[in-house]
């Protein structure tokens, strides 16, 4: 290809991963279900974003190393903390139990459907083993299922990929040396790579403590370290054994995400940015490879396929690990309806497809187009099912509000019990101890610890929050707190406004939204309720009585709804109003 060509190539694979991204942002649904279809169009209507045309042979390894950094940073997402004893062995047999059960039954389908040989058989169930956070991520936060459920999926997506991918290097050395070697010789070779993996993981992990801790790098350039650390372990594992990097990558993430003083989390922001983009690039890149002529005689073969993993083999391989659990009836088919395949099984059957096809292998042809299928099938079918599926089965979390406020001024207190009183479960976290005995009298819940591991919900009891407001009588501590929350808790993070005579050092460029009216800052709402003003409820069955402020509206179905400067909600029939009485 002409310079030229590999430019325009390059620069509308950026372009379709971007728009396709934004596009599926703006219609509410996964991003995959736009970026396949994207992919597979624009690769056959032209062979300028074909990558092995691009990129020729560094097209594989940059796919793994691409891979790799998208585990890292599911590794990060990680909590040991939540990794409790039922929802360990759930997720210990779903990894064992899937890779057995659907690595045979999608081998045992694939030969009379798909016509392969029993090679290539093994080599499409080995590579339809693994799920990924890349899909199943996006998916839990649009249906958003119970804590314990979203926990489960997590850990089993970052772990099953790694996994799969050594599984899948080891069936394509077997396939490819004729099948030379019994199962204690590959038993054996999938030890020696999850050693040479773990090994990777241990000394990255090694190396970006030290990087994190000690040498106080920054954000940008701390995330870059990361970003090398990853890409140059995962490089190095890979040339020992293939595919031994995904291990490493995850045990890196994970490590950096649990030792205390790595402060991973700041740098992530940067980090899902970077990951993103990876992923529309790989979807482009990937789906554009497959062919409409490779697609007409898989499809109808491979759906049949689909069907056998989904109303068959996951079902049962949730039922049987969730087995002797406290998995509610309702957890338990929920688990057994969710099991999308991702970036992982698409990234392994581009690298192995070829060369299999390259060596004879009978029906190795089929192995990329098929694999396509399957992803597109499962992500579309649990993308447009998963939410309902979920609602029906009464595992989706309620919309109620758990809001956490910071602050124990007096009038924090006072609106802590209001917002209580209209039957929302409020927690709150002060710094003083005067204050926290304030909260305790007053029969408030209390978050333990400093605020940021309040926040984020590090211990069980504090799950399911979904907001910050940042009423503390501090301008500066309510906007950084805010700048070091958003994105790190689920929901919207507020502060108050700044008064217009003194702004502070921080507070002019803090991030988080502003709550109240302007003229209710901090220090007049401490000075109004100091003279007698009080927050009191108001059940909306017209209008509002005289006199009176509204701070918030909690909605019918309890979700928490602030006035801003921008304006606020309109109070409904039903609703609860929040009011600051004169």
């Amino acid at each position: 290809m002409t310079e030229d060509q590999v430019l325009l190539g390059l620069g509308l694979i950026v372009v379709l991963a971007a728009g396709s991204q934004v596009l599926a942002h703006r219609l509410r649904i996964p991003a995959l279900i736009v970026l396949l279809p994207v992919g597979f169009t624009a690769g056959a209507l032209t062979d300028d974003v074909n990558p092995e045309r691009l990129l020729g042979s560094t097209f594989s390894p940059l796919v793994s190393l691409a891979v790799a950094v998208i585990l890292y940073d599911a590794g990060l997402g990680l909590d040991l903390k939540r990794f409790t004893a039922h929802t360990r062995r759930v997720v210990v047999r779903l990894i064992w139990l899937g890779t057995l059960l659907t690595c045979a039954s999608a081998a045992l389908v694939a030969i009379p459907l798909l016509g392969m040989s029993q090679g290539a058989a093994v080599m499409l169930g080995a590579i339809l083993v693994v799920s990924g956070p890349t899909v199943v991520g996006p998916l839990l936060t649009f249906v958003r299922p119970t804590e314990r459920l979203q926990r489960i999926l997590v850990w089993e997506g970052s772990l099953i990929d790694p996994v799969g991918g050594i599984l899948g290097a080891l069936v394509f050395h077997g396939v490819t040396a004729g099948g030379h070697g019994g199962f204690g010789s590959r038993f054996w070779q999938f030890l020696l790579s999850s050693a040479v993996g773990v090994a990777g993981g241990i000394v990255g992990a090694a190396v970006l403590t030290v990087a994190l801790r000690r040498l106080r790098l920054g954000e940008v350039l701390g995330t870059t370290v990361q970003l090398a650390a990853v890409v140059g372990v995962a490089a190095a594992c890979d040339v020992v054994r293939d595919d031994t990097g995904l291990i490493a990558a995850v045990l890196m993430g994970l490590a950096v995400a649990n030792l205390p003083g790595s402060e991973a989390t700041a740098r992530r922001p940067f980090f899902e940015t970077l990951v993103n983009l990876v992923i529309g690039l790989l979807f482009i890149s990937i789906s554009a490879t497959v062919s409409p002529h490779s697609l007409r005689h898989v499809l109808l073969p491979t759906l049949g396929l689909v069907a056998v993993l989904v109303l068959v083999t996951r079902p049962l391989v949730a039922a049987l690990s969730a087995l002797r659990t406290d998995l509610t009836a309702g957890e338990r088919r929920f688990l057994g309806w969710m099991a999308p395949r991702g970036i992982v099984a698409a990234a392994t059957a581009s690298t192995f497809s070829a060369t299999l096809v390259d060596k004879g292998v009978g029906g190795a042809a089929k192995i990329l187009p098929a694999t396509f299928v399957v992803i597109v099938a499962t992500v579309t079918l649990y993308g447009l099912s998963a939410a309902p599926m979920a609602r029906r089965l009464g595992v989706v979390r309620s919309a109620r509000s758990r809001p956490l406020l910071v602050g124990g001024d007096p009038w924090v207190v006072d609106l802590g019990r209001a917002l209580r009183s209209a039957g929302l479960d409020v927690v709150m976290w002060a710094g003083r101890e005067t204050e926290r005995d304030s909260i305790r009298a007053a029969g408030i819940e209390l978050a333990p610890g400093e605020l940021f591991a309040a926040a984020t919900g590090t211990g069980a009891e504090l799950e399911g929050l979904t907001g910050v407001l940042l009423l503390t009588g501090e301008d500066d501590f309510n906007a950084l707190a805010a700048t070091n929350l958003e994105g790190a808790v689920e929901g919207t993070v507020y502060r108050l406004g700044s008064p217009a005579e003194g702004q502070g050092v921080i507070a002019p460029y803090a991030r988080g939204q502003v709550l109240f009216d302007p003229d209710l800052t901090g220090p007049e709402l401490a000075r109004r309720h100091a003279r007698g003003a009080r927050l009191v409820t108001h059940h909306v069955d017209g209008a509002l009585p005289a006199g009176h402020r509204m701070l918030f509206l909690v909605r019918g179905d309890g979700r928490l709804l602030p006035v801003t400067p921008t304006g606020g909600p309109t109070p409904r029939p039903g609703d609860i109003a929040v009011l600051l009485s004169a």
